[in-house]
């Protein structure tokens, strides 16, 4: 995988640049749709290829990995057979899942043991299954098994889950090395920095990743509870320690003025289930600010969803018949909502490149971050 940078903005660290992969180019900064077991929820592949024009979707290990496991995966020729994807994807470790999921879970040098929430059936995840699993499953980027630290970690606890995500990050590093991909196409193995809330250990964690000649660096254990400022901070810090001709990964980040501020400090791609997640439950993001759909207010609005939109939903439907749509509880809601809130972030990150590449990208950023974290 190659990363080739094509602007920088000069008056931060923005950059926009075009990853290379074997399933295709991606123009960076991407926001990656969450497609946790194989499915981006309730969109079709068509949409996010043709319509929402996602580049590059997620898989998540600890999921694809109880079901429908990896036997099946392995015979279907990995997940992008099995899904009917062509593009690439991105499979995280499934440590954040193990962290907040998994009941009984213990964590030693040799790995994590974990129940599966599915059945309780027992597993254990090491640094080097871990790395066969991503194998297996055959993304094209995948990530360092990690403890996700939570926010509110005191330094100690904090200091322990990083001693350990390093150990981790070597022999997985090392298995990675080792082995070879399974499809016939080449996979990039992602570190991951943590080190919580403290400035001393994000450098330590991002020395130490730095160290590995790796295709890109991820930054995980952020929005997991910590004040956004903190999250800032922590993203300075980092910045200028990752190597700057790689990519950078914000891991489940965030709200559209979290990813214009990562993006401003020196991060090319991101996830969340945001988009979805909060498109199900009748809030829409737009340009002008976030819209709760439910509100008696939409009722007889019949002007489009969003006339900014780029998304056919967009102009199709109007605020009064997606207002109706949650109130009666039909699932299309959660459909056209969710297609909206997809289509506006990838939209949104393709802004913040035209303006990197134009040379105006601060000045446009703190315009769009006040329209952005306003209710309408």
């Amino acid at each position: 995988m190659i990363f080739e940078k094509i602007a920088q903005d000069s008056n931060s660290s923005a950059r926009c640049g075009l990853l290379h992969t074997d399933h295709g180019t991606i123009q960076t900064p991407i926001f990656m749709p969450v497609g946790t077991v194989g499915s981006v929820k309730g969109v079709y592949h068509r949409d996010l290829a043709e319509d929402i024009k996602a580049q590059i979707i997620l898989g998540n290990t600890y999921h694809l990995y109880l079901r429908p496991g990896l036997d099946i995966l392995q015979r279907a020729g990995g997940l992008h057979r099995f899904i009917s994807w062509e593009r690439p994807i991105l499979t995280d470790s499934g440590g954040f899942q193990v962290f907040s999921l998994a009941e009984n879970r213990k964590l030693t040098d040799e790995g994590c043991t974990f129940r599966s929430h599915i059945d309780g059936s027992k597993h254990l995840f090491t640094p080097e299954n871990n790395v066969d699993t991503q194998r297996i499953i055959g993304a094209d980027i995948i990530m360092a098994l990690d403890e996700c630290t939570p926010g509110d970690a005191d330094r100690k606890y904090a200091l322990k889950s990083l001693e350990l995500t390093k150990k981790w990050l070597e022999r997985g590093y090392r298995r990675f090395k080792e082995s070879e991909p399974l499809y016939g196409y080449s996979q990039s193995y992602f570190p991951i920095v943590q080190g919580c809330v403290y400035p001393d250990l994000r450098k330590m964690a991002a020395e130490h990743a730095a160290a590995f000649d790796a295709d890109g660096y991820a930054i995980g254990g952020l929005s997991v509870g910590e004040p956004t400022e903190k999250m800032y901070e922590m993203l300075e810090v980092v910045d200028p320690l990752l190597p700057k001709e790689k990519p950078r990964y914000l891991m489940g980040v965030g709200t559209p003025a979290n990813i214009l501020e990562g993006i401003a400090r020196g991060v090319d791609m991101f996830d969340c289930v945001m988009p979805t997640r909060n498109g199900r439950n009748g809030m829409l993001f737009t340009w002008k600010g976030m819209i709760n759909i439910k509100n008696r207010k939409w009722a007889d609005d019949f002007s489009p969803i969003d006339p900014e939109g780029t998304s056919f939903v967009d102009k199709r439907y109007s605020k009064a018949y997606l207002r109706h749509q949650f109130v009666a509880g039909e699932m299309l809601a959660a459909q056209i909502a969710s297609e909206h809130n997809l289509a506006f972030y990838l939209e949104l990150v393709r802004q913040a490149r035209a303006h990197i590449e134009a040379g105006d990208f601060s000045a446009w950023k703190e315009k769009a971050v006040k329209n952005l974290e306003t209710k309408l």
